[in-house]
């Protein structure tokens, strides 16, 4: 999965970068074809928009499903943490709808010796 991180009037502390890929790549245990992810981190300059300043928006592309997210929070790492929240919860609908569900029962079988 590649990940590109773009800004828009913000600054990222040092260690974001790394974050993000590692709560990114453990998406990846959901065995859902995501290509590529695309964080952005927009921050508001109004003063008065102080608790909500910082803003992610997480979108997947490719040849898997379509997953937007996005939140609002005091600084960028609370609103990757809400963000991803919410991503992870969509890529577990999918995988749960993915899944093959069995309905035999021991009686209805053949038995095969």
């Amino acid at each position: 999965m590649k990940i590109h991180i773009h800004t828009r009037n913000a600054d990222l502390a040092e260690d974001f970068r790394a974050i993000v890929e590692e709560k990114l790549n453990s998406m990846e245990r959901f065995s859902v074809v995501i290509e590529r992810v695309e964080v952005e981190v927009l921050h508001e300059a109004n003063p008065r928009q102080g608790k909500n300043a910082h803003r992610v928006i997480l979108t997947s592309h490719g040849a898997g499903p379509l997953i937007k997210s996005e939140a609002t929070e005091f600084n960028n790492l609370a609103a990757f943490d809400s963000a991803i929240k919410v991503f992870a919860l969509q890529i577990r609908k999918i995988h749960e709808r993915t899944k093959d569900y069995a309905r035999d029962t021991v009686r209805k079988r053949k038995n095969v010796v």
